[in-house]
């Protein structure tokens, strides 16, 4: 399936060559990678002297296709503080990458299940991250033009930025639901631990 068109026309959001991202991350350097999901490995990078996160598909990864476009498709066109942001994609060969604004505190989880790090967090700062997850849920359930279920929300789904302000991201395995639709259901199991 080719979705060079779809990323850049249909969703009105950058196209990136395989080798701008791959200067952008020093060819996918080791010392460069932050993180490691189900969709595959993802590396910090700086593109025209902006930070950005680079999500690669692996090409083992329990995520396929599907996922990646969905991704694509929902980011793309949910727009809110507390929703990480997407600034492109690659998709050139096998390769398929998105390309994210970074956020140098990573992941919640790493804070929460870190004896030195959960100190940074003291109640008035989990009060405001919880505040603002609860704002961006309430954006995809029900104030924006679609309505997302996330289906994968966790700590280390939820990134914090400089500020600590918490944005939510991974948006492979949602699903959008009918406005009528008010208990959406599913049979399948979803989402990674």
């Amino acid at each position: 399936m080719d979705y060079s068109g779809s990323c850049a026309e249909e969703l009105e959001i950058p196209l990136f060559d395989l080798s701008t991202i791959m200067k952008a991350t020093n060819n996918f350097s080791i010392d460069r990678k932050i993180g490691e999901g189900g969709f595959g490995p993802v590396y910090k990078g700086i593109l025209e002297g902006l930070e950005i996160a680079v999500k690669r598909l692996s090409r083992t990864s329990t995520q396929g296709e599907n996922e990646f476009m969905n991704e694509v498709v929902y980011i793309a066109k949910l727009q809110h503080r507390n929703l990480v942001k997407i600034l492109g994609c690659c998709i050139e060969g096998e390769e398929k990458m998105l390309i994210y604004e970074y956020l140098p505190n990573g992941s919640l989880d790493s804070f929460i299940f870190d004896e030195t790090q959960t100190k940074v967090l003291d109640w008035p700062k989990r009060f405001y991250i919880i505040n603002g997850i609860a704002r961006g849920l309430m954006y995809l359930h029900q104030d924006s033009q679609l309505r997302i279920i996330h289906r994968d929300l966790k700590a280390n789904n939820i990134l914090l930025d400089k500020d600590m302000n918490p944005k939510i991201s991974d948006f492979g395995l949602a699903k959008i639901c009918e406005e009528d639709d008010v208990g959406a259901m599913t049979n399948r199991v979803v989402g990674t631990q």
